[in-house]
């Protein structure tokens, strides 16, 4: 692990399948920029992508490095395309940010006194890991009993979620986008 600047250069890609109105693009780091991170797993960071300031959260890429996706707004600022080579400083980020949660997440803990008490005392991090192993599952029926298992363990005073490779690299469950051609 490393707190000093990381340098590397990455092409970006457009993604072959992006969600709904998707007008983002990503890069996966090079493994030696990504073995001076702190963990495999979803890692904050902040720097620069062509001399532009940004902060974000690293996924995994289930090979032991990660992937970076970059906004529309920033890759304007930035003044790259996808298909680009882009110029990228990062370190970790010296505070860790709160997760988004998602409104159902909210309405379960909000119901759930206990559950919402420990969630309120673990750290950012701790609440990241339960929002992704809540939101990874790819049926709606998976996510609905993980918020139920989430709520119940949480107000039992379980503070991590458990049971999950973070790093994608066992279960083969994280990898980054499919780059369009």
């Amino acid at each position: 692990m490393t707190t000093s600047t990381i340098r590397f250069t990455a092409r970006l890609h457009r993604p072959a399948r992006p969600e709904k109105g998707g007008t983002w693009s990503f890069l996966v780091l090079p493994k030696s920029a990504s073995a001076r991170l702190p963990t495999r797993s979803m890692t904050s960071v902040e720097g620069t992508l062509n001399d532009q300031p940004f902060a974000a959260t690293l996924e995994p890429d289930g090979n032991g490095s990660h992937w970076l996706k970059v906004s529309r707004e920033l890759r304007g600022k930035a003044g790259a395309e996808p298909g680009d080579e882009v110029a990228l400083a990062i370190r970790p980020a010296a505070e860790e940010p709160e997760p988004e949660v998602p409104a159902d997440v909210r309405k379960a803990l909000a119901a759930a006194p206990a559950a919402k008490a420990t969630w309120d005392d673990i750290t950012p991090v701790a609440r990241r890991d339960w929002v992704h192993w809540v939101t990874s599952g790819k049926r709606e029926e998976t996510r609905v009993r993980r918020i139920e298992v989430a709520c119940d363990k949480l107000g039992k005073g379980q503070r991590r979620a458990c049971c999950f490779d973070r790093s994608g690299m066992y279960s083969k469950s994280l990898s980054a986008p499919e780059a369009a051609d």
